[in-house]
C-alpha cells in the first residue's frame, strides 16, 4: 500500500518534470520567434519611414502637385 503511493508519486513527479522540460523548450522557442519578429518589425518601420520620405519627394517634384486639401485662393 505504501509502495503503491510512492510509485504513484514518483510517476506524477516524472510527468511534471517532463511537462516542465517541454514548457522550457517551448518558452525558448517562442522567445526566439518573438526576437526575430521584433527585428523584422523594426526593419519594416524603417522602410516605411523611407517610403514616406520618397513619396513626399516625388510629390514635391511634380509641378502642380501641391497639397490636395489646401483651400483655393479665391475663397
Amino acid at each position: 500500500m505504501v509502495s503503491d503511493s510512492i510509485e504513484t508519486l514518483i510517476k506524477r513527479i516524472e510527468e511534471l518534470e517532463s511537462q516542465a522540460a517541454f514548457q522550457d523548450e517551448l518558452h525558448d522557442s517562442l522567445n526566439t520567434i518573438v526576437a526575430k519578429q521584433d527585428g523584422e518589425i523594426l526593419e519594416l518601420k524603417r522602410q516605411l519611414i523611407l517610403l514616406n520620405e520618397r513619396i513626399k519627394e516625388f510629390g514635391e517634384a511634380i509641378p502642380g502637385a501641391g497639397p490636395q486639401n489646401e483651400t483655393p485662393p479665391h475663397y
